[in-house]
């Protein structure tokens, strides 16, 4: 069955066939083949119950929070105050790419919208200052993964939402290890434009008045992710109701910087139409095949395949990590956590292992997957925003992003306290 389900989705997926509906012919064939009983007539129940959350209700509010900055023209104001203050380092304009993700992947919960704004915006300068394309694009790959780390994360909500355990808790568990992460991002960068200066572009200052005068586009982003945090660890609103709030927080901002418009609101709603039907096909579809193995029996039979080894704890989550590793090549990302939570989590938990924890792991596992190829959905965002060059360009400028992940991965290992400290302590 494992092999069914390995291939068939390698297969479908290579016929470009939406994952959602792969999904769902994934399911139909181990109800067909596999199982002894009629899995197909539960399908209209399991459809509404997996879809009638108040929790889900979050999606559309958070993308449409990043569809309203993004078009409202906050986003280039943001770059470009940015730019004035960290382009000193070694590097240049590439630490405004990171620093830029960063702030957004405070707001819009999506990486895939993170790296799509930053392109947007980040790539016209590259061409134009001469900057080396591959690592330029590839930090703006990288960095948009830490929209799916930092609070507020739609990735997040989903995989609280599965486990049923505290999104609250998973947000402040993913705080250090994102800004981690966005820190990292920019000392290799910085270390690698010091080793080789040619990849790098200028290293420009400007006036302390000119800095401090572009802090007024930067505030905005702060007070609204202080603002749709605060609210939720105050107590004062849910994740979902904080989400609306941040709608409203965007908005405002949007009207003050004068990007309102109505081909500019009908855009952002037709945005998130689009983006929170794939969210949810995808979720309602794995919902369908987790049920069918389920029910045939897969989880039964690699919880005894992993138990059978013997392993020890660290060896059994070093088997998990290399199992999302690999999967990741071949998986779209948000499809890989829907269909791998509910048989890899129980197991994981069965080993004494905190879910809050695995939960930061696994977005860091599956960031990687965001920019390895021939999957790595960020890759070709970057690249869709590029007027020249190849493909090949943005997969190897990756690499250095890639690693540091990877690190981060083996600290959250060794020291779970990463992740932990702040739900812990607050």
């Amino acid at each position: 069955m494992i092999t069914y389900v390995a291939i068939g989705l390698l297969a479908l997926l290579t016929l470009s066939i939406p994952v959602g509906i792969v999904l769902f012919l994934l399911g139909f064939g181990i109800d067909l083949f596999f199982s002894p009983f009629p899995l197909m007539r539960g399908l209209g129940q399991l459809v509404w119950s997996s879809s009638n959350s108040a929790t889900l209700i979050a999606i559309p509010f958070f993308v449409l929070l990043g569809e309203i900055l993004v078009r409202s023209g906050v986003a280039a104001r943001t770059y470009s105050a940015l730019d004035k203050w960290i382009s000193w380092l070694p590097g240049g304009l590439v630490h405004a790419n990171i620093a830029t993700a960063t702030m957004f992947s405070a707001t819009s919960g999506s990486s895939v919208a993170t790296a799509a704004t930053v392109a947007t915006v980040a790539m016209p300068q590259a061409e134009r200052l001469g900057y080396d394309q591959k690592l330029f694009s590839g930090a703006i790959a990288a960095g948009g993964t830490l929209g799916i780390m930092i609070p507020p994360s739609i990735n997040l909500i989903v995989y609280g939402f599965l486990t049923q355990t505290s999104i609250p808790r998973l947000f402040l568990a993913g705080l250090i290890p994102g800004v981690g992460l966005a820190l990292a991002f920019v000392a290799v960068t910085a270390l690698i434009c010091v080793i080789r200066p040619n990849l790098g572009g200028e290293r420009r200052t400007f006036p302390l008045g000119e800095m401090l005068g572009a802090l007024k586009h930067l505030l905005p982003i702060v007070l609204l992710f202080g603002v749709i945090i605060g609210t939720i660890y105050k107590g004062w609103a849910t994740p979902t109701e904080a989400a609306a709030v941040g709608v409203a927080g965007a908005f405002v901002i949007a009207l003050i910087v004068g990007g309102v418009s109505w081909s500019m609101m009908t855009e952002s709603l037709l945005g998130t139409i689009k983006i929170t039907s794939m969210i949810m096909l995808v979720v309602i579809g794995a919902s369908f095949l987790n049920f069918t193995l389920s029910s045939a029996g897969l989880g039964r039979a690699l919880d005894s395949f992993l138990t059978g080894l013997g392993l020890s704890k660290l060896a059994f989550i070093l088997v998990i990590v290399l199992i999302y590793l690999v999967l990741g090549f071949f998986i779209e990302t948000l499809s890989l956590m829907v269909v791998t939570i509910p048989i890899i989590v129980p197991l994981v938990v069965a080993q004494g292992y905190d879910p809050i924890w695995f939960g930061i792991l696994m977005i860091v596992l599956i960031e990687m997957a965001l920019i390895t190829p021939p999957v790595g959905l960020n890759l070709y965002v970057v690249q869709g925003a590029r007027t020249s060059g190849s493909m090949s360009d943005v997969m190897l400028g990756a690499i250095p992003y890639v690693v540091v992940m990877l690190l981060m991965a083996a600290a959250l290992i060794a020291f779970p306290q990463i992740a932990l400290y702040l739900p812990e302590t607050l």
